[in-house]
C-alpha cells in the first residue's frame, strides 16, 4: 500500500514511514523517527526526533509526540494530547545562560499496545501506560497504568477496567490471586491481579 503524506507535511529525509499510513496537513515529522505501517496522523500532529510509532497507530489533530515516547502497536492517540519527556524542565541554567540540547535528561514513556488516550489529556514523562488501558479526556497521567485500566481526573485515578474492545468490564468473581471481570458487550473474560484491582478508587 501507497504512503500517502500531505504537501503541507514537513517530513525529515531519515524518517521511516511505514506501507500504508496516512500523514495529514501540516503535521511536522523530526529526523529518525520511525512510524509503522497503517497509521493515521491528522492535521498538525508532531513527532519529534527517534519516536518510535507501532502499526495501525492513530493520532488525531494537533497532538504531540516528543523524544523518548514510544507507542506501541494499535495505540490510539486523541486529538490534542500532549506527552511530555523533562521532569526538571528549565529554559535557563542557574547562571542564566540558555539551556542547551546537552542539559538535560530525557525521560523515557511507553504507552503499550492498544492503549487510548483521551482528548486533551496529558501524559507526564517516564510512565507506562498497559496494554489496552484507557486514559479520560483531559486527565493529567503522573503515574503507570496498569493493562485494561481506567483511569481520568487531575491527578489521573484507576476508577476501573475496560475490555479490548472499549467497554467497562462487570466484576463476576474472585479467585486466589485474582478476579475475574466480564465485558457485558462481547462476553470476553479478563484477570486482574488482586493487587492491581484493589488500587481503584
Amino acid at each position: 500500500m501507497a504512503i500517502r503524506i500531505h504537501p503541507t507535511a514537513e517530513v525529515a529525509e531519515d524518517a521511516m514511514i511505514g506501507d500504508g499510513t496516512s500523514i495529514w496537513h501540516h503535521c511536522q515529522i523530526r529526523p529518525r523517527a520511525h512510524i509503522g505501517q497503517n497509521c493515521i496522523l491528522g492535521k498538525g500532529v508532531y513527532v519529534d526526533a527517534d519516536v518510535s510509532i507501532g502499526d495501525n497507530v492513530k493520532i488525531q489533530n494537533y497532538s504531540s509526540v516528543y523524544h523518548g515516547v514510544t507507542l506501541e502497536d494499535g495505540v490510539f492517540v486523541g486529538p490534542h494530547v500532549c506527552f511530555t519527556n523533562d521532569m526538571r524542565p528549565r529554559a535557563i541554567n542557574p547562571d542564566g545562560t540558555l539551556k542547551a540540547a546537552t542539559d538535560w535528561e530525557v525521560s523515557k514513556t511507553l504507552i503499550k499496545r492498544g492503549a487510548a488516550l483521551g482528548a486533551n489529556s496529558t501524559i507526564r514523562c517516564g510512565v507506562t501506560i498497559g496494554e489496552w488501558a484507557m486514559v479520560g479526556s483531559g486527565s493529567v497521567v503522573t503515574r503507570d497504568v496498569p493493562a485494561y485500566g481506567l483511569v481520568y481526573g487531575n491527578p489521573a485515578r484507576l476508577h476501573g477496567f475496560v475490555c479490548p474492545c472499549g467497554t467497562q468490564l462487570d466484576y463476576k468473581e474472585e479467585k486466589v490471586d485474582v478476579v475475574v471481570m466480564t465485558c457485558p458487550d462481547c462476553g470476553q473474560q479478563i484477570e486482574i491481579k488482586k493487587s492491581v484491582w484493589e488500587m481503584r478508587k
